[in-house]
């Protein structure tokens, strides 16, 4: 039992290093660091990991709740299967931007519903939602057949 607690608590942790790094590839993309010079491409690999730093608990608070309740759920159903997570990380992402969207003050000029903004979110949960699956979910159903 502990050993689930775990695996499912560890699973989480970097299912959701891996969404954040996700939504700093969006934001700071590989291709536009190559083609700096030296010195302003280490000064934005130095913002990007302070960003990396910053929006982590971020995210991990805001997915706690869904994505600990999915694990649970597919914990008790035997549930294994990658398209079940890849769909929980996509929902908690896309739930994550209508909550930050529909809480924007009305008086801001720039609104974060854009198509690029909504697809860095889907694309962090999907990914959120694969590592997530392949370090932890997919074991879900041989540790509940092992009990």
């Amino acid at each position: 039992m502990l050993s689930r607690i775990l695996r499912i608590l560890l699973g989480f942790a970097l299912a959701c290093a891996a969404a954040v790094l996700t939504l700093v590839v969006f934001v700071y993309a590989p291709v536009d660091l190559a083609n700096m010079s030296e010195d302003l491409s280490a000064d934005h690999l130095a913002e990007a990991g302070l960003l990396l730093l910053h929006s982590t608990p971020h995210v991990m608070i805001s997915a706690a709740f869904p994505a600990l309740l999915a694990a649970v759920f597919a914990e008790a159903r035997k549930l294994g299967s990658w398209l079940f997570y890849a769909f929980v990380g996509l929902a908690t992402a896309a739930g994550g931007f209508f909550v930050q969207y529909l809480t924007e003050p009305p008086t801001r000029l720039v609104s974060i519903f854009q198509a690029y903004a909504l697809t860095a979110f889907l694309a962090a949960g999907l990914v959120g939602g694969l590592v997530y699956w392949a370090l932890s979910g997919r074991y879900a159903a041989v540790a509940a057949k092992a009990s």
